[in-house]
């Protein structure tokens, strides 16, 4: 039986990654947390999402949560999830991240904790987005960065606080390695007022914001008579809590070392 712990556990992805656990094979709930103070702190976790009395509580010390759990997931914030990876490196606990919005420096705690812990990280944990992250990579090496544009369109809920989003960026990312350039190079986030024409080999991004979008992104091949677009659009979170459950249990038992989704589906 594998034991997975998680984080931000009463919020919405928390309480749809609880629901998963509860409702698969061969997966125990350790425990789950919420950050001091906050509502649910001390509640049955069961009670909360209202499936029944769990007698497991929702608590607020991430240590202990990692060290009661083979494997631990994390939707929370960038913030938090510096501190959480510094627990995984130092508990050698398995940790699955899908928290997108992190800076430099949380990047790097993220990359200390594989030294000694197996990590998975990846800006979108649906298996749909990690088989478009590839197709676009493909797609980029073999059209010729001077007859094709390529422009990332995404759109999320009003709530969503990082923008361009993490999967966006992630596209961007395959994109670039496709043509074989840093997309930090190429990369136009924002177009306003008179900017010239667009520059050969740019890689645009386009953001929507609005009402409940849980989550689309279209990445267009702008060529002179045609264009292809390759389009994932999510309808439920759901996609995502599977895709972490699957990553925490492939992660479970591995080497330490950074992973993405790509690892976990044999891409």
């Amino acid at each position: 039986m594998t034991r997975i712990g998680i984080t931000g556990c009463a919020g919405r992805m928390g309480r749809m990654l609880v629901s998963e656990i509860l409702d698969a094979d061969g997966l125990a709930l350790a425990g789950g947390t919420e950050r001091p103070g906050a509502d649910g702190v001390g509640q049955d976790i069961g009670e909360l999402l209202g499936r029944g009395r769990l007698s497991v509580t929702v608590g607020s010390d991430p240590r202990a949560l990692f060290e009661a759990s083979d494997v631990v997931i994390d939707f929370t914030a960038p913030a938090a999830v510096a501190v959480h990876a510094a627990i995984a490196g130092d508990t050698g606990t398995a940790y699955v991240v899908g928290t997108t919005g992190l800076g430099a420096d949380q990047e790097q705690v993220l990359t200390a904790a594989a030294r000694t812990a197996p990590v998975v990280w990846a800006p979108n944990m649906s298996i749909g987005v990690n088989l478009l992250f590839s197709l676009v990579e493909q797609v980029a090496a073999r059209l010729d960065p001077a007859a094709f544009d390529i422009e990332i369109v995404e759109m999320h809920h009003r709530h969503k606080v990082d923008s361009p989003s993490g999967t966006a960026l992630g596209l961007g990312r395959a994109a670039a390695r496709g043509r074989g350039v840093a997309l930090d190079e190429v990369w136009q986030k924002a177009r306003d007022g008179i900017v010239g024409p667009r520059p050969k080999g740019e890689i645009g991004f386009a953001t929507l914001r609005g009402g409940d979008v849980v989550g689309d992104h279209t990445v267009v091949f702008a060529g002179l008579g045609e264009r292809l677009e390759l389009t994932h659009k999510a309808s439920s979170r759901q996609v995502f809590a599977q895709g972490a459950i699957r990553a925490a249990r492939w992660a479970v038992g591995r080497a330490p070392g950074l992973y993405g989704m790509k690892d976990v589906l044999g891409l």
